[in-house]
């Protein structure tokens, strides 16, 4: 994105790419379909230390411009829900839409190319010094703005690396603490054994921590917990912090637990919440919640047991061992402070001709197209003056 804007403004561009091809992660991303952007960016949907930063770009280049770009291409794409939007066919549609914007503008794609280090010049116009390995060939490439858009450390098997941080402090940037987001929870407790038994089993909850909540679907796996809700909840966990999951979202369980004893005094509990949970999953929180009284009918239930069980179905609390880590996380927490990044220009306050773009940055965007967003409108914030 910020290779096409540039070129398109007359500058020679060079992309330097360490895998064998560009654009890996738009390739996965969505399923195969590319999640590209949202209907309703707004600047509450990214986690920063700076919440304001990001508004800058967002509103110099909208999701309603990537939008435009995306039927100029007469690609076919679908809303799903919350505002998503989607590929009809394939992501393989955006990346190409990328890589012909980038063709018709004249900029160059090295593939292959392992960076080896970066050192500033005194050679004006020039700035800086690339030494580079392209298939164990040495390339020195000297420039006069250097653009870092290498993302972070999610996801290593498709290039995430931490080379962008590595110059951020080479150039005595600061640096917010990274740690892995959008990322399923493990545990290693007795809930690891549940996990495993209800493994794929997917159920729409309100999974809350530290006064954020979302609701979506939840999904178990056979290591813990994963889905939306959990992926989008994880960028606000930091270990050691119990989540709560509202089972029954939109229900007051103790409400329809009292209806239920007056209405259906003869059933079971557990047939009673087969109706809203499923037989699987409630078999298992049998055995965590009531085991003793699992044959007992409704009406044979203590109002004490009862509104206990219901307090448990609306505030599940868990306490996660750990995530999966930056193996499965889509995104990366943290990053290059902004305070050292212009918000209008995304160059660094005092290295002239140094930009950072993308998820390097400490913006974090939440699960839905929002990091996508981020990518295109820091790129191309930085393309218009780079």
């Amino acid at each position: 994105m910020c290779a096409a804007t540039a070129a398109q403004r007359g500058r020679r561009v060079l992309v330097v790419e360490k895998a064998n091809r560009p654009g890996k992660k738009i390739l996965m991303s969505g399923g195969g379909r590319c999640n590209f952007t949202n209907y309703q960016v707004e600047p509450s949907n990214f986690i920063s230390g700076n919440p304001h930063f990001c508004k800058a770009a967002l509103k110099r280049y909208t999701q309603w411009d990537f939008i435009g770009m995306v039927e100029r291409h007469a690609i076919p794409y679908e809303e799903r829900k919350h505002g998503q939007l989607f590929c009809r066919d394939s992501a393989k549609d955006i990346l190409n839409m990328l890589l012909d914007e980038c063709a018709q503008a004249g900029v160059e794609i090295r593939i292959h190319c392992d960076i080896l280090g970066v050192e500033p010049l005194e050679d004006p116009p020039l700035r800086y010094r690339l030494t580079c390995h392209q298939q164990e060939r040495p390339l020195r490439i000297d420039c006069q703005s250097l653009v870092v858009a290498s993302g972070a450390l999610s996801i290593p098997t498709l290039g995430g690396s931490g080379i962008g941080y590595q110059i951020a402090e080479q150039f005595g940037l600061p640096l917010i603490a990274r740690r892995a987001g959008l990322v399923p929870f493990m545990f290693t407790d007795q809930l690891k054994g549940l996990c495993e038994r209800l493994s794929g089993l997917a159920l729409e909850v309100t999974v809350s921590c530290n006064g954020q909540s979302f609701t979506e679907n939840m999904l178990f796996t056979h290591r813990g917990i994963s889905g939306p809700a959990i992926l989008q909840i994880s960028s606000y966990w930091e270990a050691g912090d119990r989540i709560t999951i509202d089972l029954l979202p939109g229900t007051d369980a103790r409400t329809w637990l009292r209806e239920a004893k007056q209405h259906q005094a003869r059933q079971l509990l557990r047939t009673v919440l087969a109706g809203k949970l499923g037989r699987a999953l409630v078999t298992e929180l049998q055995e965590l919640w009531w085991t003793e009284a699992g044959e007992r009918t409704l009406a044979e239930f203590s109002d004490k047991l009862l509104m206990g069980i219901a307090d448990q179905l609306n505030g599940w609390e868990l306490r996660p061992s750990g995530t999966e880590g930056y193996r499965t996380a889509e995104v990366t927490l943290g990053g290059v402070d902004t305070d050292a990044i212009s918000s209008r220009t995304m160059e660094a306050r005092h290295c002239p001709g140094l930009y950072f773009i993308g998820e390097v940055l400490d913006v974090t965007g939440h699960l839905g197209g929002f990091n996508f967003q981020w990518a295109w409108s820091s790129g191309y914030s930085a393309g218009l003056v780079a």
